[in-house]
C-alpha cells in the first residue's frame, strides 16, 4: 500500500508540473533545439529513432498520469455529489451510486430527465409549473412575453 501512495503521489506531482503553462513552453524550447541541432549534425537515423522512441514513452506515462488524475478526482466529485444527494430529502436516493447502474438503466433515467426538463420549460396552455420553479430557485416567469403591444 505504501508503493501505490508513493507511485500516486508522483503521478500527480508529475501531473501538476506537466498542467503549467511554463511547462508547455520548455517542451517547445526543447523541440527547437532538438530540430537545430538535428539539422546541424545531417538528421542521423539513429537520433530521429531515439526521438521517437522517447516521444512514445512520454507519451504512454502521460497517459497513465491523466488517467490516474482524472480517475481521482471523479472518485472525489461523485463522492461529494452522492453525499448531495443524501441530504436532500427532495433527490431521489436510486441515483446514489447511479454510475455502477447497467446502461439500459442510465439510458432510461436520462430520458425521464430530459422529459421531464421538457415538461417543465414548456407547460400546457394554462398550466403553470411556478411551484416546480420555486422550489429549484429559478426566476418566475414573464407571462407577457412577446404581449408588450397587446
Amino acid at each position: 500500500m505504501a508503493v501505490e501512495k508513493r507511485i500516486s503521489r508522483a503521478l500527480h506531482w508529475v501531473g501538476d508540473l506537466t498542467s503549467r503553462a511554463g511547462a508547455s513552453a520548455v517542451v517547445a524550447v526543447i523541440l527547437v533545439v532538438f530540430v537545430v541541432v538535428l539539422a546541424i549534425a545531417g538528421f542521423p537515423g539513429y537520433w530521429m529513432s531515439a526521438f521517437a522512441t522517447a516521444t512514445s514513452f512520454i507519451t504512454l506515462v502521460m497517459l497513465f498520469v491523466i488517467q490516474h488524475t482524472q480517475s481521482r478526482q471523479q472518485t472525489a466529485l461523485q463522492l461529494k455529489l452522492d453525499e448531495l444527494i443524501r441530504t436532500s430529502p427532495q433527490a431521489d436516493d436510486h441515483l446514489v451510486h447511479i454510475e455502477l447502474a447497467p446502461d439500459a438503466e442510465l439510458d432510461r433515467r436520462e430520458q425521464d430527465q430530459i422529459a421531464h426538463h421538457e415538461w417543465l420549460r414548456e407547460p400546457p396552455q394554462g398550466v403553470d409549473h411556478q411551484h416546480e420553479r420555486d422550489a429549484r430557485g429559478d426566476p418566475p416567469r414573464d407571462t407577457n412575453v412577446g404581449n408588450a403591444g397587446s
